[in-house]
């Protein structure tokens, strides 16, 4: 008959695991933290977007007070007319920067469905419109009209864009251009996005590590409070490995940097499908 110590001492003997059991436990682990980083660094691109849109509604709402003091000081309609344009002009800037806030917020959805690419260039570029002035960076964009449209989750290809603009702007301390370029690619079954700053350039024996998570060639935030984590472009890419796309870059010293994204293009059959 067992003794109470006996029962004890069986209790506490471990259950043998198996080394697929155990790599499967590991599995689940890796999987659960991944999802984790996701929904991390969906909360940190929504509250880089909203640190830039405080700024940009600041501005905002000194022009809507100028004009509406103008208004109130000068009693022709000339004067007035100009004050309340100016002040609509300035309020649909601040619905459009607020809508486009709350779509990301809202949208938490995996889904990709057939996207407008250069509509998510143009929301990006209305975002960082003023920054880019502030750092006397000029944007140019060349959008093809015939680009089709691309198989993708529109709020993480904006996700990526901003990124991607931001470390452009970085690159180029004293002024410089970014060309934004979308057009059908040599590969028919896809998008070409391209974003190319003539900035600083990254040194060849950085290029191979561009992509690994907390890597960065930054030493930290810049003055605007950006930048530094090395977290980006490992985002970055992640995101574009589940669209089924590629991403590439492209650097010279003294001539810049090119971030070349090949997003697969929606057919005539395409449906909302969950990215893996």
């Amino acid at each position: 008959m067992k003794t109470q110590s006996d029962h004890y001492l069986s209790n506490s003997i471990p259950v043998p695991v198996t080394a697929a059991e155990s790599s499967q436990q590991l599995s689940v682990q890796v999987e659960s933290l991944k999802n984790e980083l996701r929904r991390l660094q969906s909360l940190a691109a929504l509250g880089e977007l909203t640190s830039t849109a405080t700024h940009e509604f600041n501005n905002i709402l000194m022009t809507i007070l100028n004009y509406a003091r103008l208004g109130i000081r000068n009693k022709d309609e000339a004067s007035r007319d100009k004050a309340l344009t100016k002040i609509l002009e300035a309020s649909e800037r601040a619905a459009k920067i607020t809508q486009t806030i709350l779509a990301q917020a809202r949208n938490r959805s995996d889904s990709m469905t057939p996207t407008d690419l250069g509509s998510i260039i143009q929301d990006a570029m209305f975002l960082l419109e003023r920054e880019m002035r502030k750092y006397r960076v000029s944007v140019e964009m060349d959008i093809h009209p015939d680009t089709p449209s691309a198989m993708a989750n529109g709020n993480q290809i904006q996700r990526v864009l901003l990124n991607l603009l931001i470390n452009a702007r970085q690159a180029m301390p004293d002024g410089g251009t970014i060309l934004v370029r979308l057009r059908p690619a040599h590969e028919k079954e896809f998008v070409e996005l391209v974003v190319r700053d003539s900035g600083e350039g990254i040194p060849r024996e950085k290029l191979p590590r561009i992509f690994d998570a907390f890597y960065s060639t930054k030493s930290g935030p810049d003055e605007s409070g950006k930048g530094g984590t090395g977290l980006g472009l490992a985002a970055c890419k992640e995101i574009v490995d589940a669209h089924r796309g590629r991403i590439r870059v492209e650097s010279t010293i003294g001539r810049g940097t090119a971030f070349v994204l090949k997003i697969p293009r929606a057919t005539d059959q395409s449906a909302a499908v969950d990215v893996d």
